[in-house]
């Protein structure tokens, strides 16, 4: 996720506990999601979804946070 960022992403997951948060969860549901997928994990096509746009909320919370140090 975001190579173009990965030293900053390095840097603010130990500086910034917040972000390392959402970075960490992001993972999660990413795991989670390749386990349902791959059913080792049983789960609806519904609730594969929702973790997705959970996600992707993440992702975007992260980009922004990652833009805002940038900036």
């Amino acid at each position: 996720m975001f190579p173009e960022y990965r030293d900053l992403i390095s840097r603010l997951k130990t500086e910034d506990p917040h972000f390392g948060r959402l970075f960490d969860l992001h993972n999660q549901l990413d795991q989670q999601i390749k386990n349902m997928e791959a059913r080792i994990v049983q789960a609806s096509a519904l609730e594969i979804e929702n973790l997705k746009k959970e996600k992707l909320k993440l992702k975007d919370e992260l980009y922004v946070l990652l833009k805002a140090h940038t900036s």
